[in-house]
Order: structure tokens, then sequence, then C-alpha cells
């Protein structure tokens, strides 16, 4: 038995784009000021006939395309997402049946944006345990669904689609060298998902950025060199200030969210597996994974893919 290491990233996006100029043809905004607010210039909106199981099933099958695994040696499937097509059955009970992973178990988790985070964390463990050897981790969302459409905003910062890893324990050293995962329910009213559509405290939420968040990474990363920083894509002016209070160039700090907008638990491996496509990140390098949003929750994972 080894260490849990990253065999396959995949990424998917609905086809459909909808631009700032788009939005401005809905309510009352404008591309300047959506851009100068928050970096977002598109995002993808899902189809009425796509959900976030189709969403989340593509990044199954590519996944095990790229990395030659047959599904059948599957061990766990977990799906983080806040928009799930059903409480029960799961969404990843859902990509289970459609993959053909007859030996996996699979659950959702709602972490809201800190989902693959935590679902990272859990799947490291599972495997560390010694009785599971392979398994995907997922975060997918059709966040449009949960928007009201007329609030500029919310629904101008979001957007839908998937990411994931495959993990297996062929690893040489530990995937996550240092964690620290965070929840605060008495906050949990300032960001809201359910019975009515998305509503947030945008001045309570950029603070807590700015304070939990930033802290929680600080004590993750210590003194330790960081080649990148891929923290979940809500807004770029949130990059720009946890860059300055954390000294570190803005450089380190990879962006997509221009071209997503905020995907919630799809964010971050969407990044992770732009940035591998392109490069940018590869193996040996030390990387700081960390997501926050509902629930308060909040946390990170410093990584060596």
């Amino acid at each position: 038995m080894g260490f849990t290491k990253i065999l396959a990233v995949a990424h998917t996006a609905p086809e459909k784009i909808v631009s700032n100029d788009d939005l401005a043809q809905l309510m009352d905004t404008s591309d300047e000021w959506i851009r100068t607010r928050t970096g977002i210039l598109q995002r993808h909106i899902a189809s009425e006939l796509e959900t976030t199981t189709d969403l989340a099933t593509r990044v199954a099958e590519k996944l095990l395309i790229s990395s030659g695994i047959v599904a059948e040696s599957l061990d766990f499937i977990i799906v983080a997402t806040m928009t799930a097509d059903t409480v029960m059955p799961s969404t990843a009970a859902k990509v289970q049946a459609r993959i053909g992973a007859v030996n996996a178990f699979a659950y959702d988790l709602t972490a809201a944006c800190s989902g693959f985070v935590f679902a990272l964390a859990q799947a490291d463990k599972l495997i560390a345990c010694g009785s599971y050897h392979r398994g995907l981790v997922i975060g997918a969302e059709t966040m449009s669904i949960v928007l009201d459409w007329s609030d500029r905003s919310t629904a101008v910062l979001f957007g839908d689609g998937a990411g994931g890893v495959l993990v297996d324990d062929s690893g040489l050293s530990p995937l996550i060298l240092k964690e620290k995962l965070r929840t605060d329910g008495s906050r949990g009213e300032k960001l809201t998902c359910g019975k009515s559509p998305l509503k947030m405290d945008g001045r309570a939420i950029f603070d807590f950025a700015m304070r939990d968040v930033t802290h929680n990474i600080a004590e993750v990363i210590a003194d330790t060199e960081v080649d990148y920083f891929l923290l979940h894509q809500a807004n770029a002016r949130i990059l720009d200030k946890m860059s300055r209070k954390l000294k570190q160039p803005r450089e380190k700090f990879l962006q997509n969210l221009q071209d997503y907008g905020n995907t919630s638990a799809a964010s971050i491996p969407i990044l992770l597996s732009e940035m591998m496509a392109e490069g940018i990140v590869h193996s040996e390098q030390v990387l700081l994974l960390s997501g926050f949003g509902g629930g308060l929750t909040w946390g990170s994972l410093l990584v060596q893919i």
C-alpha cells in the first residue's frame, strides 16, 4: 500500500456561453460593472436538458479514459455538489450506475464551494486506511438552477461546470502535506440556498474570505515555499487582496474565473485540470488548494502532486 496519488484530472462545462453583455439584456447591469467588480467575462450555463449528473458523468468518463482505468476497479466515488438533481439517489450513485462502477460505494458531499477540498481530504483518508485503493473525486454544479436571475448581486457571479481527479494508492510520498478544514454554522445565514434561490451577504462573505480564509491559508503554508495557489474562483478582487495579505506574488494565484464565473465545488478541480493541461502545473510542485463558501465552510490543503 502506498500514498494517495492523482492519476488523472479532467473537467467539462456546458457548451452554452453567456457573456456579460448577454446578462445586460436580462437585468440592470453591464459588462463594465461585472468585469470591474468581479473579473468575470463570461460563464457556461447548462441547457434545460443538462443536469449536474450529466456534467459529473462526463468528467468521470474522461478520467477513466485518460488513466486507462476500468470502472469496475473503482472502490469509491465522491461527488461534491450543492446542486444535486435529487437528494436520493445521490449524484454520485447516478454516476456510479452510468459508468458501470459496480464495485464502488458512492456518495455526495455538500460543503458548497469548499466541497472539492473536503472531498479530496476524505478520499486521502479512505486510501490511507488501507481498505480502499482507487476512486473518483468530482466537483460538479449547475448553479444556474438555484439563482434568482433578476438579482444582479448574485446572478452575474455564478456558472456551471464540473471537474475532478482519479486517485489511487500508488504514490511514493504523501499527496497532502498539511490540511486544515473548518466550519462555522453560526454564520451560515450569510450565504444560503435551498427552499429559496441563493442569497448572499456579499460584504460579510468578502470579509470572511479576507479574515478567516487568509488566516487558514497562512497557517497551512507556514514557511513552505508554494509554487501555485489554486483558490476557489469567486472573485478576482479576493485573489488580489489575498495575495497582498499573504505577501505572495499575484502571479502565483492561478485564475480562470474570467471564463467560468463561480462554479462552487467545481471551481478548484476545473482550475487544476486546465492548468495541468496547459503545463503550468505539473508533478513535484507544491500547491495550496483552498475552498470557502456556504456553511460557512473553508479549508486548505497543501499538496504535492
